[in-house]
């Protein structure tokens, strides 16, 4: 029960605090093997936040969403290697690993989240079938399909808002997250 009331009340909190902007939605897309690979995720913005304190915000497995509001997906059409690991071609939400050191990881799982209606009575209409993330990460660990440690990129100018891009270079793809002054990034390529 506790759960479910701090998913609520996280739930209410960032409601409040986007008026439901459909801007706060960011995507990036990739043609990779031949197929097209789309990565659609919340972009939550710091507003002079430092970044490190809020991930000291995180539950104790420090597992984070990796976005804002709605589940933040990867669907491909092409089965994948993300950073080393096969991942069959679908659609997954996307979680991040925030480890203390400062490490992270991208997580890849089978569950789309649960819609917001089941989860607030007060869900608008138009949000009602909306997939969102569980509130403990725990209850949906077994359906993990990947998660590949991330290694940091190239960090150029900050920025405020989550942002999520594929950079190819050389031939090569890769997935690069970039929140405030620091970049992660992850190597993508068709399944072998």
């Amino acid at each position: 029960m506790k759960t479910r009331l701090a998913v609520l009340a996280v739930v209410a909190l960032a409601l409040a605090s986007t008026g439901l902007a459909q801007d706060s939605r960011g995507a990036a897309t990739a043609t990779i093997g031949g197929e097209k690979v789309e990565i659609d995720y919340g972009q939550p913005q710091l507003k002079g936040r430092d970044l490190s304190e809020l991930m000291k915000q995180l539950p104790p497995d420090r597992i984070w969403r990796a976005g804002v509001n709605q589940v933040s997906t990867l669907t491909t059409g092409a089965d994948l290697m993300v950073g080393g690991k096969k991942v069959p071609a679908g659609k997954y939400s996307v979680y991040v690993h925030a480890g203390e050191a400062g490490g992270w990881s991208f997580i890849l799982n089978e569950d789309l989240g649960v819609p917001l209606g089941k989860i607030w009575d007060g869900a608008p209409d138009n949000m009602k079938n909306e997939p969102w993330p569980h509130g403990n990460y725990a209850d949906i660990a077994d359906k993990e399909v990947a998660r590949v440690e991330l290694m940091k990129g190239p960090a150029g100018e900050p920025m405020d808002k989550l942002t999520m891009a594929f950079k190819e270079k050389e031939g090569k793809v890769g997935l690069l997250i970039t929140w405030g002054d620091r970049a992660w990034m992850t190597g993508i390529a068709p399944a072998k």
